[in-house]
Formats: structure tokens, sequence, C-alpha cells
């Protein structure tokens, strides 16, 4: 794997490569979160200090613009992991947040959305697909605007289920599967081991792009919000380099496909 310096430790690197995710604590300043979900409460017909303005179990907001999320999405911390995990020069850095954000609420009801998946990154048959070069997308990441703990609708992530995801993969093509069409064809996806993505406003979850997630439902007492943008390649996951350079991304799809 590449050798790169930055704020995740060897193991961290690792741990990434075997169970598909790590977290970056304090990857964005709490002060710099609060600025961010002041922001989004402004966008949003609720108040976050009102139950009774909470209506739904999860509204959802649009890509950020505004001059706060593009500094929480491009702070040194971050961009250093990237090269870490993606590469240097090898990821395109986002001028805003982009992706939606969801704000989950502790209220009844079906959110109709905590399903497990493997997020599509381009356009297929009117919905969105992968493909084994993971088109469009080097990671997934979680940006945590709010404090989350166990019971505050924390994604739930299925640890190592992105090296069983490159056998679905393979045999699609550069068309790749739609999104829907993956987790069915994996192994023992629903007995895989669970980790939450719980942490403190200003946590980043770092997630391979093949990682099966799922949303669930809020039981805590606060609202929660979080991001999952992906981050864009500077060209393409390559399997096979010869100077033998591969990013841990492109380490775990190897190893998943038995070449690691």
């Amino acid at each position: 794997m590449l050798a790169v310096d930055g704020p995740l430790d060897a193991e961290e690197v690792r741990s990434f490569v075997a169970r598909g995710f790590v977290a970056l604590r304090g990857a964005f300043p709490a002060e710099l979160a609060a600025e961010c979900r002041a922001h989004l409460w402004d966008r949003l017909d609720a108040d976050p200090d009102d139950p009774e303005t909470w209506a739904s179990p999860v509204l959802r907001l649009p890509s950020q613009h505004g001059e706060p999320f593009r500094r929480a999405a491009n702070t040194a911390g971050l961009h250093a992991a990237f090269d870490q995990l993606v590469g240097p020069g090898r990821w395109v850095a986002h001028p805003f947040l982009s992706g939606s954000i969801a704000v989950r609420f502790p209220v009844a009801g079906d959110p109709g959305d905590d399903g497990w998946h493997v997020d599509g990154s381009f356009e297929l048959d009117g919905t969105y697909g992968l493909n084994l070069r993971s088109d469009g997308r080097s990671l997934l990441m979680l940006f945590l605007f709010s404090d989350v703990g166990a019971d505050d609708a924390p994604t739930r992530l299925r640890v190592g289920s992105h090296l069983d995801v490159p056998a679905a993969l393979a045999g699609a093509g550069e068309g790749g599967r739609r999104f829907d069409d993956v987790v069915g064809r994996l192994p023992n996806v629903h007995e895989g081991r669970l980790a939450l993505a719980t942490g403190r406003a200003g946590d980043v979850y770092l997630c391979h792009p093949f990682l099966v997630h799922a949303a669930q439902r809020h039981r805590g007492r606060s609202p929660r919000l979080l991001a999952q943008p992906g981050l864009l390649f500077d060209g393409r996951l390559e399997l096979e380099r010869a100077d033998g350079a591969y990013s841990p991304v492109e380490e775990a799809v190897r190893v998943g496909l038995g070449h690691g």
C-alpha cells in the first residue's frame, strides 16, 4: 500500500482495509459543526427544541453550498486522510458539501429508508449503480453534525462487507449493477458483524465505497443531523498497477477478488 503521512496511523489504515471504515475523530471543529447545524435548522420546517414540530422520522436537505459546509468538507486533516486512503492526486476536493443531509427525529413511524445497501455512484436504469472500478466515488463519508449515541439512529455498518462486493460486481463489466441488486448477491451479509457510526459532532467516518450499510429508527431524545457525501476519484480505481502502489481502497478490492 502507499506509504503516506497523515492523521491515521498504520493500524487504522490496515483496519480500513479489513473492516471497511475508519473514524476520523474531530475531523472538523465542534464549533463549525454548530455553525452548520444553525444553517440547517434555518432551512427546516422544524424546531430542534420543540418536539411538537417533529412531524416525520426523517427529513432530507440537498447539498449545501454555504461557506461553513465548504470549510467542514475541506479541513487539512480530511485532505491528509484522503491522501492516505485514496492516494495523493487520486481524489477531487469538494468545493461544497455534496449529497443529501438526513435529519432523523425520535418519533414513531417507519422511516422507509433503513434497508441494507451499497451506495450507487452513477445513474443506471433510472436509479443508481456501481461497478468494480467504483466510477464516481472513491470514499463514502459520514459527517456527524450532531452528537450521535447508540440510540440516536447511528448508521449501521456491516464490518468487512466491502470485501464481498467485488466478486458480486466482477461479472457485471463496466456497466455495473444497480445498487439494489448487490446485497442479495453477498454471502451471509445479514449475519456479518455490526458496527455503529457513533461519535461527537465534527467526527467523520471514512468508508470504503463498497461498504454495506443501513439507516435505522431514532430511539433517542434529540434530532440527529448527518451528511453522507461521496469523494470523487481523479481518474478511477486501478487494480493492476505496474509499480504496485495500490491505495488502501484499491487494496481492499484486490483482497476481495483474491489478489491481495
